[in-house]
């Protein structure tokens, strides 16, 4: 009996770190560039109290093992890297990926972090950053005349000044990284993933090229987060939790049962 109920509280404890998962997803449905992640489960060893082909009373074997599973655990969170809706913003330096790839920025500490959001500023050096002032690579810097940025689908960035009457130059090329496991990023929060061992190294090229995605200026790409399916997803997770605590409840009847034998 001390097993079921062990087996019920592995159940509880996944369906909390799955409740964990989309809580987190739902409350990033309007995180720019967000991607949503789903929590995976595998069995735990199962008991075995006879094996196949175990000789029976009568001189045969056992067709069947008789096995008793000892619950489940979360094996992993796997994070989905699909696209998500563009919105138009019509700010220049607003920037959606279309396709895969990430941008690649340099934070405080030197290292590189990856982003899909794409909301850029500049700082009061002229150079091109995100929203919590990382650099983004290689870096670009816009002259301080700088009247109008166009920024195509290859990552060609041009700049029109004052000095240039209306034909603008070009002052940088923007890149994206690709991985060839993107879902082995870690994501350290801030919109930003690093490498690991899992992901590979970062494999940088320019849009449109080496299975990089291309740029549209002017958009933002949303979260991937469907709220629908979040919310189907958390009222099963709810049910399987107390289906779950329910045999907890049902295993502590019938201890209580036994021990009242007289």
């Amino acid at each position: 009996m001390m097993r079921s109920l062990y087996t019920a509280a592995t159940g509880m404890d996944a369906q909390q770190t799955k409740m964990d998962t989309i809580a987190n997803n739902l409350a990033n449905a309007n995180t720019t560039g967000f991607k949503k992640s789903r929590a995976d489960f595998e069995d735990l060893l199962s008991e075995s109290i006879r094996s196949p082909g175990a000789p029976t009373p009568n001189g045969g074997s056992a067709p069947v093992p008789l096995q008793v599973g000892l619950g489940v655990r979360t094996s992993g969170t796997s994070r989905s890297f699909s696209q998500g809706d563009a919105e138009a913003t019509e700010n220049p330096l607003d920037l959606a990926i279309q396709g895969d790839g990430l941008f690649r920025v340099t934070q405080p500490n030197g290292e590189f972090g990856y982003t899909r959001a794409g909301n850029f500023k500049v700082d009061a050096e002229g150079r091109l950053v995100t929203m919590r002032g990382e650099l983004v690579e290689p870096q670009i810097t816009f002259p301080k005349d700088t009247t109008a940025v166009t920024i195509n689908e290859q990552g060609v960035v041009s700049v029109e000044t004052t000095d240039t009457k209306g034909k603008p130059h070009e002052v940088g090329q923007l890149e994206l990284c690709t991985f060839v496991n993107p879902a082995g990023l870690s994501a350290i929060g801030g919109n930003l993933y690093v490498e690991t061992l899992a992901s590979g190294a970062a494999i940088i090229g320019r849009p449109g090229e080496q299975g990089a995605g291309s740029i549209r200026q002017g958009a933002l790409e949303g979260s991937n987060v469907k709220a629908v399916e979040e919310m189907v997803a958390m009222i099963s997770t709810q049910r399987s939790y107390e289906l779950n605590s329910k045999v907890i409840q049902t295993a502590d009847q019938m201890l209580q049962k036994l021990t009242n034998l007289r």
